[in-house]
């Protein structure tokens, strides 16, 4: 099945003899939607599944039929009108593959991909314009961080950000000591500013960590509960100590 044929599915979902549910969709109805299957394409690589890869990045290209259905109904946009938008941006974009620039390093690749962006009018006022407000909190300070690195407002390597770490830290101990709910929310949010600076020079994604570590702790967290429930035990039942025995088995397997 090519993509003009699944473009035909979803216009006949979408026709007068099609699915109900369906035809009732809008832009704003499917926003979930989208945010959904992006997140499912990105636990299936987490778990290097490449049949749940290939599942869910079907589900999240569906998603964007959907929205191009939709344009087209109104009269905007469609599939095609998408596809040569974003192959002529990339051409734009990329000179030193499709023209006659030379660009030996990413650093100078990036340089131009932000001047080009500015000539299309993607950065108005300032080069942080354009992440996305909605971007998880982590991923967006990452993004932010990331821009303004590119103009060279930066650490010049990873080790002079961890006295920036422990001097956060303090301030945070002397808020908890003040007990003023706003400074040790403003305090607080400086120390994972720090952390996802940390995870940018040492290659990390900060969101890719995170949502990993999730994943850990409820895996983990699973074992005690069904290693309880084998003993004939609730949690409730349990002494943490009972519980830390039982997650430090969990940690070993």
């Amino acid at each position: 099945m090519d993509l003009d044929k699944l473009i035909d599915i979803m216009s006949a979902l979408r026709g007068e003899k099609g699915c109900p549910w369906d035809r009732e969709q809008t832009r704003e109805s499917l926003k979930p939607f989208i945010v959904e299957e992006a997140y499912e394409v990105l636990e299936a690589i987490d778990e290097n599944n490449a049949a749940a890869i290939k599942e869910e990045l079907g589900d999240l290209l569906f998603q964007i039929v959907f929205q191009c259905q939709i344009a087209k109904e109104r009269g905007e946009f469609d599939m095609s009108g998408v596809i040569e938008g974003i192959g002529n941006k990339m051409i734009a974009r990329h000179p030193h593959v499709f023209g006659d620039a030379d660009y030996k390093t990413s650093e100078e690749v990036l340089v131009h991909w932000e001047a080009q962006k500015k000539r299309e009018g993607k950065q108005r006022d300032s080069i942080l314009d354009g992440v996305p407000k909605t971007l998880p909190s982590l991923l967006r300070a990452h993004r932010v961080q990331d821009r303004a690195s590119r103009v060279g407002f930066d650490w010049k390597k990873g080790e002079d950000v961890l006295p920036k770490l422990d001097e956060e830290l303090t301030e945070f101990r002397e808020a908890l000591k003040r007990k003023r709910p706003d400074e040790i929310e403003d305090e607080l949010g400086d120390i994972f500013f720090v952390l996802v600076n940390i995870s940018r020079f040492v290659g990390i994604n900060p969101e890719d960590a995170l949502r990993k570590t999730i994943s850990k702790f409820i895996s983990r967290f699973r074992y005690i509960e069904m290693a309880a429930a084998d003993s004939g035990k609730t949690l409730s039942d349990m002494t943490l100590a009972e519980m830390d025995v039982l997650w430090e088995e969990a940690k070993k397997k």
